[in-house]
């Protein structure tokens, strides 16, 4: 069963909500409870713990950044 909450938004962040919901074909309510579960879920797949290991891990990230590199322009191949 769907819940109501009450949201206090000041002009500007209610004008940027209305703005990407409309863009969206969405109603705010969907907007913003699509974002948060977005949220949620990104939040959930790592723990802090993991995060920053990986954000230690400077081998990782340089090899991390250099794959992104590499893909935005295209390069390199899929390995199964």
């Amino acid at each position: 069963m769907s819940k109501t909450i009450t949201l206090r938004l000041d002009e500007n962040s209610y004008t940027m909500f209305l703005n990407a919901a409309n863009e969206d074909n969405r109603s705010i309510s969907n907007l913003i409870q699509t974002l948060a579960m977005r949220k949620l879920k990104e939040d959930s797949i790592m723990d802090d713990f993991e995060i920053s290991n990986i954000l230690s891990d400077k081998k990782l990230l340089s090899s991390l950044k250099k794959g992104s590199e590499q893909a935005k322009q295209r390069k390199g191949r899929f390995v199964d």
